[in-house]
């Protein structure tokens, strides 16, 4: 998810039980190198374009977070080579994503849930070909002055932390985190919209410049911001995924998907599985090697996506998604996604998913 688009140790990732009938949750949100958009493949009708030893180039945008990492590993560790395949990478937003499939100018785009439905909400034409990341990464986090002054730590209980936020100032730079934070502090009682005076902000950015300065107490954002100031000493990180149930993959249904044009599918489908079989390649390894705290592989796969964020802060950030081993999607895991985001209420009313926006029949 582009919310606005770290404390927590490895020990506390553990195996997250599957929802739906195959207990698997949706498998569904880059570090993107900017490079011009390179017009190969484009369309659906239209021809690859291959490279002098035969390799055929194709296009992906990510969004320079978290989430982009898959694609990153499966460059490092040459899984799209070896599927035949020479992929540039490219930046881009919630906003430009769809448009630049669209247009052709990339093949493939890393989107979140919330940034898919909206583009098949405006009946763009696209599809959901593989999960590539499970879980919704946000943080908390509180200025040291409030912390100090409510005895909040990285370990106060959920419910502590909520009735502190009772008459604090908070943060939004998304309609989206506003609300996810709404859900936190429903649950405990404290209405967001009596309870918390908001300042709208235009970034993520600007949430932390707040924050710094004074103007507010708190905001949410997806990881790693929050657990960057928490390293900075401005303030500590007192609600994630783990602390709060409502907004991980078990009860959100939430995550990452790579999406593509329905006609470029239809048109390329081998090049198409080649390429999110060298992402489910790169999943499974990050499920297997995160573990390893000695493997630099993803480490260092993250930070062409996350320049100049500490070590400890991105690998906390990490381990706060689950990578599948499969990158299979079921209706199930759909359904409890869309009432996810149906609770937001930051959707246009005319947004769904059905079987025919998703498929796994280009996976291995």
């Amino acid at each position: 998810m582009t919310h606005d688009d770290l404390t927590a140790p490895a020990a506390r990732r553990g195996t997250r039980p599957r929802p739906g009938g195959s207990h698997r949750p949706l498998a569904l949100a880059s570090a993107a190198l900017l490079a011009p958009a390179l017009l190969t493949a484009c369309g659906g009708g239209s021809g690859t374009t291959t490279t002098s030893d035969g390799l055929v180039q194709v296009t992906v945008g990510g969004g320079g977070s978290i989430f982009d990492t898959p694609l990153q590993v499966a460059e490092a560790n040459g899984y799209f080579r070896k599927q035949g395949l020479e992929v540039k990478f490219v930046t881009l937003t919630a906003a430009t994503g769809p448009s630049a499939l669209q247009s052709g100018s990339v093949q493939f785009f890393d989107s979140s849930p919330t940034g898919f439905v909206s583009a098949l909400a405006k009946g763009l034409p696209q599809i959901a070909v593989s999960a590539d990341g499970l879980g919704n990464p946000l943080g908390l986090v509180v200025s040291k002055k409030f912390a100090e002054a409510h005895k909040l730590t990285a370990e106060s209980p959920a419910e502590q932390v909520a009735k502190a936020l009772a008459g604090s100032t908070g943060g939004a730079s998304s309609a989206n985190t506003k609300a996810e934070a709404g859900i936190f502090l429903d649950k405990y009682g404290v209405d967001p919209d009596k309870k918390v005076t908001w300042v709208s902000l235009p970034s993520p950015a600007a949430d932390k410049a707040a924050i710094n300065s004074g103007q507010i107490d708190w905001f949410v954002t997806s990881e790693p911001i929050p657990l960057q100031i928490q390293n900075d000493g401005d303030g500590v990180v007192v609600a994630d995924p783990f602390k709060v149930p409502e907004w991980a993959a078990e009860q959100a249904g939430y995550g990452q998907v790579v999406v593509t044009q329905k006609s470029y599918a239809t048109a390329h489908p081998d090049v198409v599985e080649k390429f999110v079989t060298a992402v489910q390649q790169a999943t499974a390894y990050m499920d297997t090697h995160l573990k390893d705290s000695n493997d630099q592989t993803v480490l260092k796969a993250a930070q062409k996506s996350l320049k100049g964020v500490p070590d400890s802060v991105v690998q906390a950030s990490l381990q706060q998604v689950d990578w599948p081993a499969s990158g299979a999607m079921d209706a199930a895991g759909w359904k409890k996604t869309m009432a996810f985001l149906d609770s937001l209420g930051t959707l246009p009313a005319n947004a769904k998913v059905t079987s025919d926006n998703w498929t796994n029949k280009y996976l291995p």
